[in-house]
């Protein structure tokens, strides 16, 4: 049968538990190592008493009075011997008290580096963690207290945050640098050509590389918006609106986008009064009209939907007929760089950094972006927005 153990003591309990436990065990031994002691002097004195003190002393003993003369012996060499016997029983206790003293503070010294050797480990992990190892741990200890054992689990889960973010930066490094050296080689290439006579500096030839510079400006305009999303500065401006004009508004600065992609639009737009930054909404709203334009335009339909929730929240959805989204796309859809397209090909266009900034955005205002496949086929993808 396993027995259960106890769960980890908060340190204040612990402590006073030790110290308790100390005194009791320091007092118990002095007092048992004083008494001892004292039987041991009282046979020793009884030894060297005469014959007719030590029945005297024998009889008091049991409660009989002994006669006057051997009671008078008696007292005789108890007071010859009361000032050393005295020193003797004063010193014991004082021995006794050291001594027990002592044994605590081994037994206390023991129990203290039990204790501290969680928060050794700690700091040697922490060492390792600041030499740049984000994959250190400790492993869970019974010996620490409640306090140590969070500390611990705050530490690992601290580890695993850092290792985690250090492996999202480096991929996001080697995205940028893989979304920058295209259109950067397309520019350099087509400029040098230009400068060597090999192309035409042509009208077409100037908009084919506006083409990849507007491009490269959708990638720092992304990744601006998600450093001021990190630093809790993307929404400055929040003011009384009404999404559903916000809305309107871009859908019909980009039905020329949706009527180029063959997708018929339809809106269920409720009026929804919120305060919100508007130009971020736009952008929001933006972001997925154009993801539907990538991935959703063989559906050759699109329906968008503002309604403000009981909980006075307002939700930003839009509907499609597309392929939808592939399994596992929780872990992976809103990472930034993350694209539908498994090649990772430019041949969609977009940044892959759409459905990032939209969540970003969503956050921002206390919200947050919702997607799923819908039933029969297709995508739905929402924008839930919070008042302040």
């Amino acid at each position: 049968m396993k027995i259960p153990r106890l769960p980890p003591l908060p340190l204040a309990t612990l402590t006073a538990v030790i110290i308790t436990v100390m005194l009791l065990l320091s007092v118990g031994m002095t007092y048992f190592g004083a008494t001892w002691y004292a039987a041991y002097l009282e046979k020793s004195i009884t030894e060297n008493l005469p014959p007719n003190a030590l029945t005297a002393y024998y009889d008091l003993d049991k409660g009989i009075l002994p006669d006057q003369a051997s009671l008078k012996l008696l007292l005789d060499n108890l007071n010859v011997l009361q000032e050393p016997t005295d020193l003797k029983v004063n010193l014991s206790i004082l021995i006794c008290g050291l001594l027990s003293a002592l044994v605590c503070a081994v037994i206390g010294m023991f129990l203290a580096r039990q204790i501290a050797r969680p928060l050794a480990e700690l700091t040697s992990a922490a060492e390792g963690l600041k030499s740049g190892d984000f994959s250190v741990s400790v492993a869970a200890s019974s010996h620490g207290t409640r306090e140590v054992s969070s500390l611990m689990d705050t530490f690992n889960a601290l580890a695993t945050s850092l290792d985690s973010m250090e492996k999202r930066l480096r991929f996001n490094n080697m995205a940028v640098a893989h979304e920058l050296r295209t259109p950067l080689t397309i520019l350099q290439g087509s400029l040098q050509g230009m400068l060597d006579g090999v192309f035409p500096m042509d009208r077409k030839m100037i908009s084919d590389l506006l083409f990849q510079v507007e491009g490269l400006g959708r990638i720092v305009e992304d990744l601006r918006t998600l450093s001021l999303a990190i630093g809790q500065k993307l929404v400055m401006e929040r003011q009384w609106t009404d999404v559903s004009q916000v809305v309107a508004a871009v859908l019909t600065s980009a039905k020329p986008m949706l009527d180029n992609n063959k997708l018929t639009l339809e809106t269920g737009l409720e009026p929804a009064f919120i305060s919100v930054d508007s130009p971020r909404v736009r952008q929001a709203v933006l972001a997925l009209l154009e993801n539907a334009c990538r991935y959703a335009a063989d559906g050759n339909w699109l329906r968008c939907e503002t309604e403000r929730l009981p909980d006075e929240s307002v939700v930003i959805r839009l509907l499609d007929r597309g392929p939808g989204f592939p399994q596992g796309l929780d872990a992976v859809a809103t990472n930034p760089f993350w694209r539908g397209d498994p090649s990772r090909s430019r041949a969609t266009g977009g940044t892959g950094l759409g459905l990032s900034v939209v969540q970003a955005i969503a956050l921002a205002h206390g919200g947050r972006l919702e997607f799923a496949n819908r039933e029969g086929g297709g995508a739905m993808v929402a924008i839930h927005l919070r008042p302040e």
